[in-house]
């Protein structure tokens, strides 16, 4: 029996190219083989049985990925696929690629080959989107010239300065939230409110490709998230137009698409019919410096569609909350250079102990799974997330001869080693932006019964920092379950025995309860570092950062 041909119908995608291109597709390697499919506009791929290429195969995502023609020719996209998309063996970005005459595209077990293209040739610029979408009204201006388009006029807004409400509203979040997804949350918050949209999204480009990547959505809260036809079983897939998006990012205009439905190409998108868009703004968000990425908001079938006036305010308000924007991002690139700088410093000091190696990435592994699992805020995750690294910074100033040691400590010796918990605070105390961690650097040996056995103030219960209680359980995890030269590490099974035995006593009773309440994730952190890094390559990866 020969190959199976599928003739896919015809889109009629208002584009001039559609009529004179062709891609056709043929299975050389699977479960599919031999198979064939063709198109002149779009191939979706993926288990979903509404795709036009349906593979049924577990590694394959529902909505793996599509092929579609534009302007400059066919195009390869993954939609965020769980194992990826291949071609020519290797993965690639959610695109678009440009696929030519013998590429492969490997997806779950199935190899499939371009055998033919028919019409315009590729160029190889990188593909934009095209421009015939069913765009009612644009608007190209720079940062400060778009507060000038604002609509203060009575007649286009509901009450008389409205926009300026609108806009202070949406700047204030810029004075106190410095964490980046906050930030974004909250600003779409106040612009969906503002501009009545069902919904809205924030795509920001990364680099060094730019590629456009959603970073937060958030829907009307008279709409929570309810599943819109299937949008919501697979978070961010359809929560914005992608080629509408592209199409603003890559000519710098902010896009106003009244009514989608006059648009049989937009229509027919997955986003826009899964995420029942009826009506489309999407703006561009920059600063006089660059551009950062775009707003998307929507409106559905019941709403009342976007005006010009509309787009306006929503440019405005995308200048306005933009310089936030890039400095959110410049503040978590600096938080991200900090706690590598931070990790890089703490492993340095165990490079003194041969015995400790990844003592302290461990801990603050354990430390944030605990922090999880008892609701600690964003604010304190940040501070276990620099003071785990740093609990044992005081090491720096104990004796090699005691540091070292292969065997047992000597009391004497051990009263030293105490002596690490007030160097490593004495050190902290030179830098004002690291005091607030000077608790978990200073406290995690002490015990919850303030009985003897805690250092180095000998407190206990509440007066222990909550952080260094945290802190607390996961050093003494890890130092029962690792390996020392004059002992065997006990299995974990015994060490959460022991957390059990000792809460009340050395440990935080609520604390050592939710601790064992994770026990599935600590082993699987467990298994993860039985997998990684062993202590040889750590230490050649501190000697290259130095």
């Amino acid at each position: 029996m020969g190959p199976v041909i599928f003739r896919l119908a015809h889109h009629d995608d208002r584009q001039d190219y559609s009529m004179s291109q062709l891609i056709r597709l043929r299975a050389i390697e699977g479960p599919h083989c031999g198979l064939c499919w063709e198109s002149r506009t779009l191939l979706r791929i993926g288990r979903y049985d509404q795709s036009e290429i349906v593979l049924s195969d577990n590694s394959v995502s529902r909505y793996h990925a599509e092929i579609r023609a534009s302007s400059s020719g066919w195009v390869l996209s993954d939609l965020q696929s769980t194992n990826g998309t291949h071609i020519n063996g290797s993965r690639v970005g959610s695109g678009p690629h440009p696929l030519q005459v013998g590429d492969v595209v490997k997806i779950g077990d199935s190899s499939i080959k371009v055998e033919t293209i028919l019409g315009s040739s590729f160029s190889l610029l990188p593909p934009v989107p095209p421009s015939s979408l069913q765009i009612e009204a644009t608007t190209r201006t720079t940062w400060n010239k778009a507060f000038e388009g604002l609509p203060l006029d009575t007649a286009q807004t509901a009450k008389p300065g409205e926009p300026l409400l609108a806009l202070l509203r949406a700047g204030r979040h810029l004075v106190y939230i410095e964490q980046e997804e906050q930030l974004l949350d909250s600003i779409l918050l106040e612009l969906v409110s503002v501009l009545d949209a069902q919904r809205g999204a924030i795509v920001l480009a990364e680099p060094p490709q730019q590629v456009l990547k959603l970073k937060a959505v958030r829907y009307a809260q008279q709409n929570p998230r309810r599943p819109l036809s299937g949008a919501l079983t697979e978070p961010g897939r359809c929560a914005y137009s992608q080629s509408i998006a592209l199409r603003c990012f890559k000519y710098g205009e902010s896009i106003l698409c009244q009514r989608i439905q006059d648009d049989p190409e937009l229509a027919m998108a997955r986003s826009i019919e899964w995420g029942e868009m009826a009506s489309v703004l999407c703006v561009l968000l920059r600063t006089p410096r660059k551009q950062l990425g775009v707003l998307h908001l929507d409106r559905g079938p019941h709403q009342r569609p976007f005006n010009e006036a509309d787009l306006r305010l929503a440019d405005a308000l995308a200048a306005n909350v933009s310089m936030g924007i890039e400095s959110a991002a410049l503040l978590r690139k600096q938080r991200d250079l900090f706690l590598e700088t931070i990790t890089i410093l703490a492993q340095a000091v165990e490079m003194r102990d041969p015995n400790t190696g990844g003592h302290t990435q461990r801990v603050t592994k354990y430390a944030l799974l605990l922090g999880e699992a008892i609701k600690l805020s964003t604010k304190d995750m940040e501070l276990i997330r620099i003071g785990g690294p740093l609990h044992d910074i005081g090491k720096i100033g104990i004796d090699d001869s005691i540091l070292r040691k292969p065997g047992p400590l000597t009391r004497e010796e051990f009263e030293i080693m105490k002596t690490h918990t007030i160097k490593g605070a004495e050190i902290l105390q030179t830098v004002a932006d690291l005091n607030s961690i000077i608790p978990i650097v200073r406290h995690h040996h002490e015990r919850w019964d303030g009985g003897p056995g805690g250092y180095p103030d000998g407190i206990g219960g509440q007066a222990i920092s909550h952080l260094a209680r945290v802190v607390a359980l996961a050093d003494a995890f890890d130092a029962m379950t690792s390996d020392r030269p004059y002992r065997k590490g006990m299995p974990p099974e015994q060490a959460f025995a022991e957390i059990e035995r000792m809460a009340g006593r050395q440990f935080d009773p609520v604390m050592a309860h939710c601790f064992l309440g994770i026990k599935d994730r600590i082993l699987q952190t467990i298994d993860e570092n039985t997998v990684s890094d062993t202590p040889s390559r750590q230490t050649r990866l501190i000697q290259d950062k130095f």
